[in-house]
């Protein structure tokens, strides 16, 4: 069990570092491919749009081609686009080829949970996924690190060599140790809900990506994407239910409230969680002078917070549930973020380190426990789509917390700048991050949805027969 757990992280770690290594050298990127800052933003949005592409998909890869061999043709596929995003000779091949890294990525994300909730039989899944989580917490802290040194001491195709060594030991590591793929019958697709779900996502994800600029939400290229996405969704969640077992993605499964509540945590997590990580960084190098490393070395204390917590968290995850230890996480981030609420240009420095740590601490107490009750208890068979519908869940929610953290910030600045002030001042952070404060108070009040126990295992929503995708090896 445990190589083959192994095997999804080694196989996923070049796509959880990926993004965060690649955002901060789109400045370096626009310089060297003569682009401008509107241009280059679609390295990382042509990115995304794959990825929400081909994620509603993967369960009815899996069920068509093998899990194994799924995953062996996503890595391939992200390598192949490492690879060429390194050659690429302008920006418009940059941007191509990092589509090509997003279809790769799509599929390896919720197969990674998938894989791993499959081969532990639905046991001990805090302790498992605490070690998963390991990269999902410490991407958004190491990874603009390593995009800095990266930069300061090599050339920018660098950025995407690093993943090739990854990718070549995780398909090793796939061929030897994931189990051999079943005989696979060809699964019905469901060409309208792809057409619904697949556009929708990649309008709101489009629509969200668009809100950082000036004039926020009220602009026409996120109103329209955002109202065309809402519906385009809207209608596949209709379709979704009155098909039920030849849907895209089983919707039946939201019936299942440890799978829903954790789903709607995940999603609103977002704003408290990722969207304050974008401020933090722009605290540093704006009013307190640090430069991209120096801001990411600083985030190291919260990276270090989260791994502090993370050989007991997965183990009283699987004692006592999610409820509590989320709540507590949630309380543990907030008390974190409120020092930065009254941060200035003269804050004392260790203060803010410690604050960063206490953070960590949160972020590591919320992430196991969130990551695993959603499974707990589902038969195999539904772990793939119950795997998407989280990560889902995860990358819009991340998406809406930038968008709306990043809307706050600006819209405080131009008040500020009203004033007399120039550029973002401290005024426009502390607001800012009142707000965060604000969403993670809205997170602890949400975690009192989740189950205040272990669940036991549910029978599958949607009835008997409706899934043609083998069980898990455990649990044959």
């Amino acid at each position: 069990m445990w190589r083959v757990i192994w095997t999804a992280l080694v196989g996923g770690l070049a796509v959880l570092f990926d993004t965060t290594i690649v955002a901060v050298a789109l400045h370096t990127l626009a310089t060297k491919l003569d682009a401008s800052v509107a241009t280059i933003q679609w390295v990382s949005t042509g990115y995304l749009l794959a990825l929400a592409v081909v994620m509603p998909v993967t369960g009815w890869a899996q069920r068509t081609i093998g899990r194994k061999r799924v995953w062996m043709i996503a890595l391939t596929v992200f390598m192949v686009g490492s690879i060429l995003s390194s050659l690429a000779w302008n920006v418009e091949s940059l941007i191509a080829f990092r589509a090509l890294q997003g279809v790769g990525g799509g599929a390896l994300m919720p197969l990674m949970g998938t894989i791993v909730v499959q081969a532990s039989g639905g046991k001990n899944l805090g302790r498992i996924m605490s070690i998963i989580g390991i990269p999902i917490v410490l991407g958004p802290v190491l990874g603009p690190v390593l995009g800095g040194l990266i930069l300061q001491n090599l050339s920018w195709p660098w950025l995407f060599w690093v993943n090739v060594p990854v990718c070549l030991i995780g398909l090793v590591m796939a061929a030897l140790f994931l189990p051999k793929d079943p005989a696979v019958t060809r699964a019905h697709f469901d060409a309208v809900g792809f057409v619904l779900l697949a556009p929708g996502l990649v309008a709101l994800l489009y629509g969200l990506s668009n809100a950082g600029q000036a004039g926020g939400f009220a602009q026409g290229d996120v109103e329209v994407p955002l109202i065309g996405g809402v519906i385009l969704v809207a209608g596949f969640v209709w379709w979704a239910l009155r098909h039920r077992g030849k849907a895209l993605l089983d919707l039946q499964l939201l019936k299942y409230w440890p799978l829903a509540s954790a789903s709607l945590v995940q999603f609103f997590s977002g704003v408290s969680l990722i969207g304050a990580m974008l401020l933090v960084p722009l605290y540093f190098q704006e009013l307190r002078g640090t430069s991209a490393l120096g801001a990411g070395l600083i985030l190291i204390a919260q990276g270090a917070g989260a791994l502090a917590v993370r050989s007991f968290i997965g183990r009283l995850s699987d004692r006592f549930g999610a409820r509590w230890l989320v709540v507590t996480g949630f309380f543990i981030v907030l008390l974190g973020t409120v020092p930065f609420a009254f941060a200035d240009t003269t804050t004392n420095w260790v203060t803010l380190i410690a604050a960063l740590f206490v953070r960590g601490l949160g972020l590591g107490v919320v992430t196991t426990p969130l990551m695993t009750v959603g499974f707990r208890g589902l038969p195999g068979p539904d772990v793939p789509d119950a795997s998407i519908i989280s990560r889902v869940s995860q990358q819009l929610g991340g998406s809406f917390g930038g968008a709306v953290l990043t809307v706050i910030l600006a819209g405080a600045a131009t008040t500020a700048a009203a004033t007399g002030a120039h550029g973002l001042s401290v005024a426009a952070f502390q607001q800012s991050f009142w707000w965060a404060t604000g969403f993670t108070a809205l997170g602890v009040a949400l975690s009192f949805l989740l189950p205040a126990s272990l669940p036991a295992a549910a029978p599958h929503p949607g009835g008997a027969g409706t899934k043609t995708e083998e069980s898990a090896p455990a649990a044959r």
